[in-house]
Protein backbone atom coordinates (compact mmCIF):
# COMPACT_ATOMS: atom_id res chain seq x y z
CA UNK A 1 0.00 0.00 0.00
CA UNK A 2 1.32 3.27 -0.65
CA UNK A 3 2.30 6.00 1.79
CA UNK A 4 0.68 9.14 1.82
CA UNK A 5 3.36 10.68 0.14
CA UNK A 6 1.85 9.24 -2.89
CA UNK A 7 -1.20 8.25 -1.89
CA UNK A 8 -4.69 9.57 -3.99
CA UNK A 9 -6.74 11.71 -2.73
CA UNK A 10 -9.51 14.36 -3.31
CA UNK A 11 -7.22 17.28 -4.49
CA UNK A 12 -4.89 15.03 -5.70
CA UNK A 13 -6.97 14.66 -8.84
CA UNK A 14 -5.33 17.41 -9.65
CA UNK A 15 -2.28 15.05 -10.65
CA UNK A 16 -2.03 15.07 -14.01
CA UNK A 17 0.53 15.73 -17.31
CA UNK A 18 -0.05 19.28 -17.16
CA UNK A 19 2.46 19.68 -19.59
CA UNK A 20 0.75 17.76 -22.46
CA UNK A 21 -0.56 21.03 -24.07
CA UNK A 22 2.87 22.38 -24.43
CA UNK A 23 3.67 19.94 -27.32
CA UNK A 24 1.21 20.70 -29.19
CA UNK A 25 0.04 24.36 -28.65
CA UNK A 26 2.59 26.49 -27.29
CA UNK A 27 5.62 25.03 -29.43
CA UNK A 28 3.80 24.96 -32.69
CA UNK A 29 1.12 27.80 -32.09
CA UNK A 30 1.80 30.29 -29.43
CA UNK A 31 5.39 30.99 -29.40
CA UNK A 32 5.16 31.13 -33.33
CA UNK A 33 2.61 33.81 -32.71
CA UNK A 34 4.81 36.10 -30.37
CA UNK A 35 6.81 37.30 -34.08
CA UNK A 36 3.29 38.77 -34.66
CA UNK A 37 2.64 40.14 -30.99
CA UNK A 38 5.83 41.35 -29.77
CA UNK A 39 3.64 44.22 -27.84
CA UNK A 40 2.13 41.77 -25.73
CA UNK A 41 5.83 40.72 -24.08
CA UNK A 42 6.61 43.91 -22.16
CA UNK A 43 5.17 41.05 -18.75
CA UNK A 44 6.94 38.38 -19.70
CA UNK A 45 7.06 36.00 -16.87
CA UNK A 46 8.07 32.54 -18.42
CA UNK A 47 11.79 33.24 -18.65
CA UNK A 48 13.86 35.22 -17.16
CA UNK A 49 14.37 38.68 -20.00
CA UNK A 50 16.87 41.59 -19.59
CA UNK A 51 15.75 44.58 -17.44
CA UNK A 52 12.83 44.90 -14.91
CA UNK A 53 9.32 44.45 -16.22
CA UNK A 54 6.39 47.43 -15.73
CA UNK A 55 5.50 47.85 -12.16
CA UNK A 56 1.63 47.08 -13.53
CA UNK A 57 3.00 43.71 -13.95
CA UNK A 58 1.87 41.24 -11.12
CA UNK A 59 2.18 37.46 -11.35
CA UNK A 60 2.21 34.44 -8.28
CA UNK A 61 5.10 34.23 -5.44
CA UNK A 62 6.28 30.78 -4.87
CA UNK A 63 7.33 30.95 -0.93
CA UNK A 64 10.15 27.79 -0.44
CA UNK A 65 8.95 24.69 1.66
CA UNK A 66 10.47 23.29 5.12
CA UNK A 67 13.40 21.52 4.67
CA UNK A 68 12.56 18.24 3.41
CA UNK A 69 13.21 14.79 4.64
CA UNK A 70 13.01 11.09 3.44
CA UNK A 71 12.41 8.30 5.16
CA UNK A 72 14.13 5.06 3.60
CA UNK A 73 13.35 1.59 5.21
CA UNK A 74 12.81 3.01 8.32
CA UNK A 75 15.79 5.09 8.54
CA UNK A 76 15.38 8.88 8.59
CA UNK A 77 18.20 10.49 5.13
CA UNK A 78 19.13 14.20 5.40
CA UNK A 79 20.23 16.06 2.37
CA UNK A 80 23.87 15.48 1.99
CA UNK A 81 23.86 19.61 0.49
CA UNK A 82 21.94 22.88 1.51
CA UNK A 83 22.54 25.59 -0.88
CA UNK A 84 20.59 29.20 0.03
CA UNK A 85 18.72 29.96 -3.18
CA UNK A 86 20.63 32.41 -5.77
CA UNK A 87 18.99 35.09 -7.41
CA UNK A 88 17.65 34.74 -10.90
CA UNK A 89 20.55 36.81 -12.06
CA UNK A 90 23.16 34.05 -11.18
CA UNK A 91 21.04 31.32 -12.78
CA UNK A 92 22.17 30.35 -15.98
CA UNK A 93 20.05 28.71 -18.62
CA UNK A 94 21.45 26.79 -21.67
CA UNK A 95 21.37 28.31 -25.21
CA UNK A 96 20.86 26.51 -28.37
CA UNK A 97 22.50 26.20 -31.58
CA UNK A 98 19.33 25.22 -33.42
CA UNK A 99 20.99 22.04 -35.03
CA UNK A 100 21.97 19.93 -32.26
CA UNK A 101 19.75 17.10 -31.03
CA UNK A 102 17.63 18.96 -27.77
CA UNK A 103 15.81 17.05 -24.98
CA UNK A 104 13.19 18.82 -22.54
CA UNK A 105 11.51 17.81 -19.98
CA UNK A 106 7.57 18.13 -19.57
CA UNK A 107 6.58 18.26 -15.82
CA UNK A 108 2.98 17.77 -13.97
CA UNK A 109 2.69 18.57 -10.28
CA UNK A 110 0.79 16.87 -8.39
CA UNK A 111 -0.76 20.26 -6.11
CA UNK A 112 -2.96 19.77 -3.37
CA UNK A 113 -3.04 20.87 0.25
CA UNK A 114 0.21 19.54 2.41
CA UNK A 115 -2.35 19.71 5.89
CA UNK A 116 -4.40 16.61 3.89
CA UNK A 117 -1.70 15.04 3.06
CA UNK A 118 -1.02 15.50 -0.31
CA UNK A 119 2.66 16.25 -1.70
CA UNK A 120 1.75 19.54 -3.97
CA UNK A 121 5.57 19.35 -5.59
CA UNK A 122 5.26 16.08 -6.17
CA UNK A 123 5.58 15.62 -10.04
CA UNK A 124 3.06 12.64 -11.05
CA UNK A 125 4.10 12.85 -14.82
CA UNK A 126 7.70 13.15 -16.64
CA UNK A 127 8.00 12.67 -20.20
CA UNK A 128 11.28 13.32 -21.95
CA UNK A 129 10.89 14.60 -24.94
CA UNK A 130 13.92 14.63 -27.49
CA UNK A 131 14.07 16.78 -31.50
CA UNK A 132 16.76 15.91 -33.93
CA UNK A 133 17.37 18.77 -35.79
CA UNK A 134 19.29 17.01 -38.34
CA UNK A 135 16.68 13.51 -39.03
CA UNK A 136 13.73 16.01 -38.36
CA UNK A 137 13.06 12.95 -35.86
CA UNK A 138 11.35 13.16 -32.06
CA UNK A 139 10.79 10.98 -29.09
CA UNK A 140 8.88 11.04 -26.36
CA UNK A 141 9.28 9.09 -22.92
CA UNK A 142 7.00 8.60 -20.18
CA UNK A 143 8.67 7.85 -16.85
CA UNK A 144 6.55 6.20 -13.75
CA UNK A 145 6.57 8.43 -10.95
CA UNK A 146 7.46 6.10 -8.67
CA UNK A 147 10.53 5.23 -10.21
CA UNK A 148 13.30 4.14 -7.13
CA UNK A 149 16.00 6.44 -8.29
CA UNK A 150 19.44 8.37 -7.00
CA UNK A 151 18.12 11.62 -6.77
CA UNK A 152 21.99 13.75 -6.30
CA UNK A 153 22.73 15.16 -3.32
CA UNK A 154 19.81 13.53 -1.37
CA UNK A 155 19.99 9.09 -1.80
CA UNK A 156 17.51 7.05 -3.23
CA UNK A 157 13.85 7.80 -3.27
CA UNK A 158 10.66 8.26 -5.40
CA UNK A 159 11.42 10.01 -8.93
CA UNK A 160 8.70 12.07 -8.31
CA UNK A 161 9.94 13.71 -4.80
CA UNK A 162 13.28 15.65 -6.42
CA UNK A 163 10.97 18.79 -7.42
CA UNK A 164 10.34 19.03 -3.78
CA UNK A 165 13.84 18.18 -2.77
CA UNK A 166 15.36 20.66 -4.48
CA UNK A 167 13.01 23.52 -4.39
CA UNK A 168 12.46 23.12 -0.32
CA UNK A 169 16.37 22.64 0.16
CA UNK A 170 16.90 26.20 -1.96
CA UNK A 171 19.35 24.23 -4.46
CA UNK A 172 20.19 26.65 -7.02
CA UNK A 173 17.60 25.99 -10.15
CA UNK A 174 15.43 24.90 -7.20
CA UNK A 175 12.87 21.99 -7.97
CA UNK A 176 12.92 22.21 -12.08
CA UNK A 177 17.06 22.04 -11.53
CA UNK A 178 16.94 19.07 -9.03
CA UNK A 179 14.39 17.19 -11.08
CA UNK A 180 16.14 17.87 -14.67
CA UNK A 181 19.41 16.36 -12.89
CA UNK A 182 17.75 13.29 -11.75
CA UNK A 183 16.08 12.59 -14.96
CA UNK A 184 19.68 12.92 -16.79
CA UNK A 185 21.23 10.76 -13.88
CA UNK A 186 18.69 7.85 -14.58
CA UNK A 187 18.20 7.92 -18.11
CA UNK A 188 21.89 8.67 -18.85
CA UNK A 189 21.19 11.63 -21.38
CA UNK A 190 21.60 15.74 -21.00
CA UNK A 191 18.16 17.40 -19.93
CA UNK A 192 18.46 20.95 -21.98
CA UNK A 193 14.92 22.35 -20.29
CA UNK A 194 11.83 21.90 -18.92
CA UNK A 195 8.33 22.78 -19.27
CA UNK A 196 5.92 23.05 -16.61
CA UNK A 197 1.98 23.86 -17.15
CA UNK A 198 0.03 24.89 -14.82
CA UNK A 199 -3.35 22.81 -14.36
CA UNK A 200 -6.38 25.04 -15.21
CA UNK A 201 -3.63 26.05 -17.78
CA UNK A 202 -4.42 23.26 -19.70
CA UNK A 203 -8.19 23.19 -19.57
CA UNK A 204 -8.53 26.49 -20.80
CA UNK A 205 -6.59 25.74 -23.65
CA UNK A 206 -7.91 22.70 -24.63
CA UNK A 207 -11.20 24.37 -24.72
CA UNK A 208 -9.64 27.02 -26.92
CA UNK A 209 -8.60 24.91 -29.73
CA UNK A 210 -12.48 23.70 -29.50
CA UNK A 211 -11.16 20.34 -27.98
CA UNK A 212 -9.55 17.38 -29.10
CA UNK A 213 -10.30 13.94 -30.60
CA UNK A 214 -9.05 10.82 -29.62
CA UNK A 215 -9.50 7.40 -30.29
CA UNK A 216 -10.67 5.36 -27.07
CA UNK A 217 -10.09 1.76 -26.71
CA UNK A 218 -11.79 1.21 -23.08
CA UNK A 219 -15.18 1.87 -20.92
CA UNK A 220 -14.12 4.59 -18.25
CA UNK A 221 -15.79 6.45 -15.97
CA UNK A 222 -13.93 9.75 -15.78
CA UNK A 223 -13.93 12.20 -12.69
CA UNK A 224 -13.76 15.95 -14.24
CA UNK A 225 -12.37 18.86 -12.17
CA UNK A 226 -11.50 22.54 -13.48
CA UNK A 227 -10.60 25.73 -11.62
CA UNK A 228 -10.89 23.85 -8.47
CA UNK A 229 -14.67 22.49 -9.06
CA UNK A 230 -16.12 18.93 -9.33
CA UNK A 231 -18.23 18.03 -11.95
CA UNK A 232 -20.56 15.65 -12.99
CA UNK A 233 -18.70 12.53 -14.32
CA UNK A 234 -18.16 11.65 -18.02
CA UNK A 235 -18.85 8.11 -19.39
CA UNK A 236 -16.95 7.23 -22.52
CA UNK A 237 -18.02 3.98 -24.20
CA UNK A 238 -15.38 1.59 -26.47
CA UNK A 239 -14.58 1.66 -29.24
CA UNK A 240 -13.57 4.63 -31.41
CA UNK A 241 -13.12 8.43 -31.99
CA UNK A 242 -14.30 10.36 -28.78
CA UNK A 243 -14.28 14.36 -28.76
CA UNK A 244 -13.18 16.36 -25.20
CA UNK A 245 -13.52 18.77 -23.97
CA UNK A 246 -10.75 20.29 -21.35
CA UNK A 247 -12.13 19.02 -18.60
CA UNK A 248 -12.67 15.70 -20.39
CA UNK A 249 -9.34 15.42 -21.77
CA UNK A 250 -7.80 16.18 -18.12
CA UNK A 251 -10.00 13.33 -16.51
CA UNK A 252 -9.04 11.38 -19.34
CA UNK A 253 -4.94 11.65 -19.16
CA UNK A 254 -4.99 11.80 -15.61
CA UNK A 255 -7.54 8.35 -15.29
CA UNK A 256 -5.39 5.47 -13.17
CA UNK A 257 -8.08 3.22 -10.85
CA UNK A 258 -9.01 0.17 -12.07
CA UNK A 259 -13.11 1.38 -10.76
CA UNK A 260 -13.08 4.29 -13.24
CA UNK A 261 -11.81 1.25 -16.08
CA UNK A 262 -8.54 2.75 -16.45
CA UNK A 263 -6.19 -0.21 -16.39
CA UNK A 264 -2.48 -0.98 -15.83
CA UNK A 265 -2.32 1.98 -13.51
CA UNK A 266 0.60 4.61 -13.99
CA UNK A 267 1.36 2.91 -17.03
CA UNK A 268 -1.83 3.39 -18.72
CA UNK A 269 -2.53 6.48 -17.54
CA UNK A 270 1.30 7.18 -19.57
CA UNK A 271 -0.37 5.89 -22.94
CA UNK A 272 -3.62 7.63 -22.10
CA UNK A 273 -1.42 11.23 -22.06
CA UNK A 274 0.63 10.37 -24.72
CA UNK A 275 -2.69 9.94 -26.49
CA UNK A 276 -3.67 13.33 -25.38
CA UNK A 277 -0.67 15.48 -26.62
CA UNK A 278 -1.00 14.01 -30.97
CA UNK A 279 -4.33 14.84 -30.31
CA UNK A 280 -3.72 18.34 -29.28
CA UNK A 281 -0.47 18.44 -32.22
CA UNK A 282 -2.97 17.27 -34.54
CA UNK A 283 -5.94 19.97 -33.71
CA UNK A 284 -3.58 22.76 -34.05
CA UNK A 285 -1.50 22.12 -36.98
CA UNK A 286 -4.63 21.34 -38.74
CA UNK A 287 -5.08 23.90 -41.80
CA UNK A 288 -8.76 24.79 -40.85
CA UNK A 289 -7.37 26.11 -37.04
CA UNK A 290 -3.76 27.04 -37.36
CA UNK A 291 -4.96 30.28 -39.17
CA UNK A 292 -7.70 30.44 -36.08
CA UNK A 293 -4.92 30.25 -33.89
CA UNK A 294 -2.81 33.14 -35.24
CA UNK A 295 -5.79 35.57 -35.42
CA UNK A 296 -6.24 34.52 -31.71
CA UNK A 297 -2.70 35.80 -30.52
CA UNK A 298 -3.94 38.35 -27.56
CA UNK A 299 -5.95 35.62 -26.41
CA UNK A 300 -3.34 33.01 -26.33
CA UNK A 301 -0.51 34.97 -24.78
CA UNK A 302 -3.30 35.93 -21.96
CA UNK A 303 -3.94 32.31 -21.08
CA UNK A 304 -0.67 31.23 -21.16
CA UNK A 305 1.46 33.99 -19.43
CA UNK A 306 0.69 32.90 -15.96
CA UNK A 307 0.18 29.45 -16.44
CA UNK A 308 3.47 28.05 -18.27
CA UNK A 309 7.11 27.35 -16.56
CA UNK A 310 10.47 27.29 -18.34
CA UNK A 311 13.84 27.76 -18.46
CA UNK A 312 13.50 27.84 -22.70
CA UNK A 313 14.20 31.99 -23.79
CA UNK A 314 11.80 33.14 -26.44
CA UNK A 315 14.46 32.71 -29.28
CA UNK A 316 14.18 29.19 -29.05
CA UNK A 317 11.23 28.44 -28.57
CA UNK A 318 10.08 29.79 -31.75
CA UNK A 319 13.16 28.06 -33.46
CA UNK A 320 11.36 24.88 -31.65
CA UNK A 321 8.14 26.22 -32.72
CA UNK A 322 9.40 25.88 -36.22
CA UNK A 323 11.23 22.72 -36.15
CA UNK A 324 8.47 20.95 -34.55
CA UNK A 325 6.03 21.72 -37.37
CA UNK A 326 7.57 19.98 -39.87
CA UNK A 327 8.06 16.84 -38.17
CA UNK A 328 5.85 14.39 -39.76
CA UNK A 329 3.71 12.05 -37.24
CA UNK A 330 5.10 8.45 -38.37
CA UNK A 331 8.73 10.42 -37.49
CA UNK A 332 7.83 10.74 -33.70
CA UNK A 333 7.97 7.72 -31.71
CA UNK A 334 6.40 7.59 -28.11
CA UNK A 335 7.31 4.89 -25.48
CA UNK A 336 6.13 4.23 -21.53
CA UNK A 337 8.36 2.32 -19.27
CA UNK A 338 7.32 -0.95 -19.36
CA UNK A 339 6.92 -4.26 -17.12
CA UNK A 340 9.77 -6.10 -18.97
CA UNK A 341 11.40 -3.20 -17.95
CA UNK A 342 11.02 -2.69 -13.83
CA UNK A 343 10.96 -4.81 -11.08
CA UNK A 344 7.75 -4.14 -8.73
CA UNK A 345 9.26 -3.68 -5.06
CA UNK A 346 8.51 -2.21 -1.46
CA UNK A 347 9.80 0.21 1.05
CA UNK A 348 9.18 2.14 3.98
CA UNK A 349 8.13 5.71 3.72
CA UNK A 350 7.54 7.86 6.86
CA UNK A 351 6.64 4.26 8.85
CA UNK A 352 4.56 2.67 6.06
CA UNK A 353 4.88 0.30 3.65
CA UNK A 354 4.97 2.23 -0.21
CA UNK A 355 5.11 0.71 -3.60
CA UNK A 356 8.18 1.48 -5.79
CA UNK A 357 9.75 0.75 -9.10
CA UNK A 358 13.02 -1.13 -9.56
CA UNK A 359 14.53 -0.43 -12.63
CA UNK A 360 16.93 -2.98 -14.52
CA UNK A 361 19.84 -0.65 -16.15
CA UNK A 362 20.75 -3.25 -18.75
CA UNK A 363 16.38 -2.56 -20.02
CA UNK A 364 17.02 0.78 -20.15
CA UNK A 365 20.34 1.80 -21.75
CA UNK A 366 18.37 -0.11 -24.97
CA UNK A 367 14.96 2.02 -24.79
CA UNK A 368 17.77 5.17 -24.06
CA UNK A 369 19.58 4.25 -26.95
CA UNK A 370 16.47 3.25 -29.29
CA UNK A 371 14.75 7.49 -28.20
CA UNK A 372 17.77 9.31 -27.69
CA UNK A 373 20.31 8.52 -30.29
CA UNK A 374 20.43 8.44 -34.27
CA UNK A 375 22.54 4.93 -34.70
CA UNK A 376 19.87 2.71 -32.93
CA UNK A 377 20.22 -0.16 -30.26
CA UNK A 378 23.98 1.25 -29.70
CA UNK A 379 24.80 4.72 -29.04
CA UNK A 380 27.54 6.97 -29.29
CA UNK A 381 28.57 6.32 -26.11
CA UNK A 382 28.63 2.71 -26.52
CA UNK A 383 29.93 2.44 -30.08
CA UNK A 384 32.95 1.91 -28.69
CA UNK A 385 34.24 -1.67 -28.37
CA UNK A 386 32.02 -3.26 -25.38
CA UNK A 387 34.80 -4.92 -23.60
CA UNK A 388 36.61 -1.89 -23.75
CA UNK A 389 33.77 0.41 -22.18
CA UNK A 390 33.16 -2.61 -19.57
CA UNK A 391 36.82 -2.45 -18.23
CA UNK A 392 36.42 1.20 -17.99
CA UNK A 393 33.64 0.78 -15.82
CA UNK A 394 36.30 -0.71 -13.29
CA UNK A 395 33.88 -2.56 -11.33
CA UNK A 396 34.85 -5.18 -8.63
CA UNK A 397 33.54 -8.72 -9.22
CA UNK A 398 32.56 -11.24 -6.10
CA UNK A 399 32.07 -14.53 -7.61
CA UNK A 400 30.44 -16.81 -5.30
CA UNK A 401 30.40 -20.93 -6.20
CA UNK A 402 26.64 -21.98 -5.48
CA UNK A 403 26.70 -25.34 -7.48
CA UNK A 404 28.78 -28.93 -6.25
CA UNK A 405 30.86 -28.20 -9.04
CA UNK A 406 34.43 -27.79 -7.53
CA UNK A 407 36.15 -24.72 -7.62
CA UNK A 408 33.47 -23.21 -9.92
CA UNK A 409 34.22 -19.99 -8.50
CA UNK A 410 38.03 -19.62 -8.97
CA UNK A 411 38.04 -21.20 -12.55
CA UNK A 412 35.56 -18.55 -13.59
CA UNK A 413 37.97 -16.11 -12.03
CA UNK A 414 40.72 -17.32 -14.46
CA UNK A 415 38.18 -17.17 -17.60
CA UNK A 416 36.23 -13.93 -16.38
CA UNK A 417 40.77 -12.29 -16.09
CA UNK A 418 40.80 -13.45 -20.00
CA UNK A 419 38.29 -11.50 -20.75
CA UNK A 420 39.38 -8.47 -18.64
CA UNK A 421 36.67 -8.19 -15.75
CA UNK A 422 38.10 -7.78 -12.39
CA UNK A 423 37.48 -10.64 -9.98
CA UNK A 424 38.30 -9.50 -6.25
CA UNK A 425 36.19 -12.17 -3.96
CA UNK A 426 36.15 -15.50 -4.22
CA UNK A 427 33.22 -17.94 -1.96
CA UNK A 428 30.58 -20.35 -1.26
CA UNK A 429 27.24 -20.17 -1.43
CA UNK A 430 24.24 -22.78 -1.45
CA UNK A 431 22.45 -21.80 -4.94
CA UNK A 432 21.72 -24.67 -6.85
CA UNK A 433 19.26 -23.28 -9.62
CA UNK A 434 20.24 -20.22 -11.98
CA UNK A 435 23.18 -17.52 -12.05
CA UNK A 436 22.15 -14.31 -10.07
CA UNK A 437 23.86 -10.92 -10.87
CA UNK A 438 23.44 -8.71 -7.91
CA UNK A 439 24.52 -5.12 -8.77
CA UNK A 440 25.10 -2.77 -5.60
CA UNK A 441 26.40 0.42 -7.87
CA UNK A 442 25.51 1.31 -11.78
CA UNK A 443 28.63 -0.25 -13.55
CA UNK A 444 25.65 -0.77 -16.49
CA UNK A 445 28.71 -1.68 -19.07
CA UNK A 446 29.85 -4.54 -16.78
CA UNK A 447 26.23 -5.67 -16.35
CA UNK A 448 25.69 -5.46 -20.20
CA UNK A 449 28.87 -7.48 -21.03
CA UNK A 450 28.05 -10.19 -18.21
CA UNK A 451 24.64 -10.57 -19.30
CA UNK A 452 26.05 -11.25 -23.21
CA UNK A 453 28.69 -13.66 -21.50
CA UNK A 454 26.07 -15.59 -19.17
CA UNK A 455 23.48 -15.49 -21.54
CA UNK A 456 21.09 -13.90 -19.50
CA UNK A 457 17.55 -13.03 -20.54
CA UNK A 458 14.92 -12.91 -17.31
CA UNK A 459 15.01 -9.81 -15.37
CA UNK A 460 14.67 -12.63 -12.33
CA UNK A 461 18.12 -13.50 -12.13
CA UNK A 462 19.14 -9.66 -11.87
CA UNK A 463 18.66 -8.05 -8.69
CA UNK A 464 19.16 -4.35 -7.77
CA UNK A 465 19.85 -3.29 -4.28
CA UNK A 466 20.54 0.60 -3.11
CA UNK A 467 24.00 1.50 -2.78
CA UNK A 468 25.84 0.60 0.29
CA UNK A 469 29.20 1.80 1.76
CA UNK A 470 30.01 -1.49 3.87
CA UNK A 471 30.21 -3.22 0.37
CA UNK A 472 33.72 -4.41 -0.76
CA UNK A 473 32.61 -5.00 -3.82
CA UNK A 474 30.77 -3.35 -7.03
CA UNK A 475 28.47 -6.61 -8.57
CA UNK A 476 28.31 -10.08 -6.65
CA UNK A 477 27.83 -12.98 -9.31
CA UNK A 478 26.06 -16.52 -7.68
CA UNK A 479 26.93 -19.03 -9.84
CA UNK A 480 24.38 -21.78 -10.91
CA UNK A 481 24.01 -25.08 -12.65
CA UNK A 482 23.48 -23.46 -15.65
CA UNK A 483 26.36 -21.58 -15.78
CA UNK A 484 29.02 -24.98 -14.72
CA UNK A 485 27.44 -26.13 -18.00
CA UNK A 486 28.59 -23.29 -20.08
CA UNK A 487 32.20 -22.37 -18.85
CA UNK A 488 34.83 -23.64 -21.52
CA UNK A 489 36.70 -26.75 -20.96
CA UNK A 490 39.87 -25.40 -20.83
CA UNK A 491 39.10 -23.54 -17.55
Amino acid sequence: MDANLNAPNGNSRRSLSLSLVFWGVVFVGVFALFTFVRNFTACWRLTSLPGLPPASCTGPQVEALEEPVIVIAGETAVPTATIEAPSVEEITYPTWDGASRINILFVGLRGGDPQEGDCPFCTDTLILLTIDPATKTAAMLSIPRDMWVNIPGFGYSRINTAWTLGRGSKLPGGGPALTMKTVSHFIGVPVDYYVQVDFDTFIDVIDLIGGVDVYNDEDLLLDPVSHGKDFPKIRLTCCGDRHLSGRAALAYARCRHIEQGCKDGDFGRARRQQKVIFAIREKVLSPENFPALLAQAPELYNTFSEGIHTNLSLDDAIKLAVLVKDIPKEDIRNEVISNRMIVMDNVVVRGVNASIIRYVPDQIRILRDQLFTTTGPLSPLAESDLAFLMQADGARIRLLNGTSTPDLDTRTGNYFSQLGFTVTEFGKINNPGRTIITLYSPKLYTLRYLLEVFGITSSTQIRIKKPDPTQTVDIEIQLGADWAKKLPPEY
